[in-house]
């Protein structure tokens, strides 16, 4: 059993992590800007808090005593790249503070490439609302990477298409490198409950270590 805090944990992403890691019998801290509201988080296994994902010194308080760390949170009403480079340089300096040497991040499917050197964003014709967000993902990736950490790191990223939130665990992904993953009508869209299971079996056994993983269904 380990002990896991989940950064974003009233998202959609967050709280299929915070299930799947209790299911397996780890012990989580749910961790939200406001805790009022997420009630039906709580339950056995589980510990609600609220934290600040792009403040250090909440990340090292909340963080204390975990072995491992998930960060699925998102703001929709701060500039992308200030949040996601906030979250990245806070995560790193309160995780290692707190003496949590394991992260996984969920990315975003925008930032797989297509081509050699050529990302999902960067194609003709994308759209200029979802660029923004998408190169905030990308400053955040540009962080973990360039950061002399002691931190295990790894972001863990999805399709560039929508996730099925309604589609129940079936515990199968595939992982692939930087490129999207090859598919068809056939494979169907990733859920959110197996996302969860590819970002805990990287805790349960961490097999990518500081780079970006594809997962497909």
């Amino acid at each position: 059993m380990s002990k896991i805090v989940v950064f974003g944990a009233g998202g959609r992403a967050g709280r299929r992590a915070v299930a799947e890691a209790v299911s397996r019998g780890h012990q989580v801290t749910a961790v939200v800007r406001d805790p009022a509201g997420y009630e039906g988080l709580t339950g056995d296994g589980v510990t609600l808090v609220a934290g600040d994902v792009t403040r250090a010194d909440s990340v090292a308080a909340v963080a204390a005593g975990h072995d491992a760390a998930i960060n699925a949170a998102a703001r929709l009403d701060v500039p992308a790249e200030e949040f996601y480079v906030g979250a990245a340089h806070a995560l790193l300096d309160g995780l290692a503070r707190a003496g949590v040497g394991r992260l996984v991040v969920v990315g975003i499917g925008t930032l797989l490439e297509t081509a050699p050197g050529v990302r999902v964003l960067d194609a003709p014709g994308f759209p200029d609302e979802a660029r923004s967000f998408s190169l905030g993902h990308a400053a955040e990736l540009d962080v973990l990477r360039a950061a002399e950490t002691g931190i295990d790191w790894l972001m863990v990223t999805p399709p560039p298409t929508m996730l099925d939130d309604e589609a129940p665990r079936t515990g199968r992904y595939r992982t692939g490198g930087e490129q999207v993953l090859p598919g068809g009508e056939e494979t169907g869209l990733l859920s959110y409950a197996d996302l969860a299971v590819a970002l805990v079996d990287e805790i349960e056994n961490p097999k990518h270590h500081r780079t970006q993983v594809a997962v497909a269904p």
